[in-house]
């Protein structure tokens, strides 16, 4: 990795250099205050995050595509923001829009890879020009690209929840509820439920009974779920919006560029 890293940062912008050998020092020293803690799961997480750093450089030498200076930072920083600040210092708790925000961004990342792959294709220099997609079809696929992305990792999380009893989905207390599992007579019609003060829940550990009161009812990852998936539509649309134009008139709208990634050959 070390020989990886210094042969080829030298070929890279100098300000894409100086971002991520400051966020590497910063996971350093995050990883160090984790072990003297023995909190090994945060280690493990550090660990990957310099792993995932690799990820730009690794795609521009490996597949000969260029990451725009802009592109590259956004995804360094989004790699820290997630899994440092959001996971090690808890922003997912302490911020509570922390969350949708970086899903915002990872709909907008997804749709800039997802966009400039069928650009890719349909620029390439080697291609048969049979057929030109039109700037619609580009913007169309990309966002399913983006949304399905975006779903593939509502089903690790509800995945890892379900198996290694974590809680990546994110509980949320609400204060009302309509569910036709409280209709009496069985009938397809919701109860509905409004202004919940309190809610107990009654549950056994170690053969003895416990009990734990929270102020409203606990709806267990839903809402955190489709929230995530109505942003990353935002951010996907957003994008949408702008490769679409870029498409139709590349000179006016070259500032998204920075964004696009390219081929090298």
């Amino acid at each position: 990795m070390h020989k990886f890293i210094k042969k080829n940062l030298k070929e890279f912008d100098k300000t894409t250099i100086a971002v991520y050998l400051t966020l590497r020092l910063l996971v350093f020293i995050v990883m160090i205050i984790q072990i003297f803690h023995q909190n090994w799961e945060a280690v493990f997480l550090c660990f990957l995050t310099l792993f995932l750093f690799l990820i730009p450089f690794f795609i521009d030498k490996k597949f000969k595509i260029d990451l725009p200076t802009p592109l590259e930072i956004i995804i360094l920083l989004f790699i820290f923001a997630a899994e440092i600040l959001g996971e090690i210092q808890n922003f997912y708790g302490i911020f509570p829009y922390w969350d949708m925000l970086l899903h915002t961004l990872n709909g907008f990342l997804c749709e800039a890879i997802g966009f400039s792959l069928i650009d890719i294709l349909n620029e390439h220099k080697h291609q048969k020009k049979l057929f030109k997609l039109s700037p619609v079809y580009v913007a169309l696929v990309a966002f399913c690209f983006s949304m399905t992305i975006g779903v593939l990792w509502e089903f690790f999380e509800y995945g890892v929840d379900k198996v290694m009893k974590y809680d990546m989905q994110k509980d949320k207390i609400v204060n009302n509820i309509s569910s036709v599992a409280l209709n009496e007579k069985g009938e397809n019609i919701p109860v509905i439920i409004d202004n919940i003060e309190s809610t107990t829940i009654y549950y056994q550990e170690n053969s003895t009974q416990k009990e734990e009161h929270i102020n409203g009812y606990l709806d267990i990852g839903l809402n955190d779920t489709m929230e995530d998936l109505l942003v990353n539509f935002i951010g996907a649309s957003t994008f949408s919006i702008f490769g679409y134009l870029y498409i139709k008139n590349r000179e006016k709208y070259k500032l998204v560029e920075g964004l696009i990634p390219k081929s090298r050959e």
